[in-house]
């Protein structure tokens, strides 16, 4: 049963597709997802109900998403690595690209995105940061069953670094609305964007929520250094 009191980020990781309706909603599962669905429906004006009658539908339909909850930490920390740091490695230098061409053809343009190649240019930047310690330093501990608190913590701070990125990447994107008459590369840069987001927080989430999460079974062991 879905109650209202759950936490977005525990729905957004026990149901398949509820990201989805999460994101028709602009309901933030990833940096917000220790918010209840209750509070947060109620902070945008929409019926919790609405919400609960549309992931009891998906609750419904068979799914072939793995459980990553039930997932070892070195098989998660692997999917994470293929799934997403391979693939922002490879969206943020061509929307930067795409957004620079936008600014340079259509700078007199109302709506043009003035400023967005910069952003992303720094995105970018603080995100091959974040992706390169924990691919050096923090998963290789994690699979190792070792969940160390401090950096641990710094990636979950830099996380909210990156929702701030996503909130000023919308802004700046006049909410990823293209104006009537977008060329094809104003479409392509908007499209990627969206693609961007939704791959972020979805990757957000799965660090916060399961991988950052020591295991019950773990709390108080030993970590065999002292012996």
């Amino acid at each position: 049963m879905i109650n209202a009191q759950q936490s977005l980020g525990q729905l957004a990781t026990s149901i398949a597709g509820a990201t989805a309706v999460f994101h028709q909603y602009k309901l933030d599962f990833c940096c917000g997802g220790q918010q209840s669905l209750a509070d947060a429906a109620a902070k945008r004006g929409i019926d919790v109900e609405t919400i609960i009658a549309q992931l009891a539908d998906l609750q419904k339909k068979p799914s072939n998403k793995p459980d990553w909850r039930k997932a070892k930490p070195a098989d998660l920390a692997h999917f994470i690595l293929e799934r997403f740091h391979a693939r922002h490695r490879q969206q943020l230098p061509e929307l930067v690209r795409l957004a620079r061409r936008v600014e340079h053809v259509h700078g007199d343009h109302p709506e043009c995105p003035i400023g967005l190649a910069e952003h992303l240019s720094h995105m970018e930047q603080e995100l091959e940061s974040h992706m390169h310690k924990e691919e050096q330093i923090l998963f290789p501990m994690l699979c190792n069953g070792f969940y160390p608190t401090g950096p641990i913590h710094v990636m979950q701070h830099e996380h909210v670094q990156h929702g701030d990125a996503l909130a000023e990447l919308e802004k700046l994107s006049h909410q990823m609305e293209l104006p009537d008459g977008a060329c094809n590369t104003w479409t392509a840069l908007y499209l990627g964007l969206r693609e961007l987001k939704e791959d972020l927080m979805e990757h957000i989430l799965l660090e916060n929520e399961i991988l950052f999460v020591e295991p019950v079974s773990q709390k108080g062991q030993c970590c065999g250094s002292c012996q």
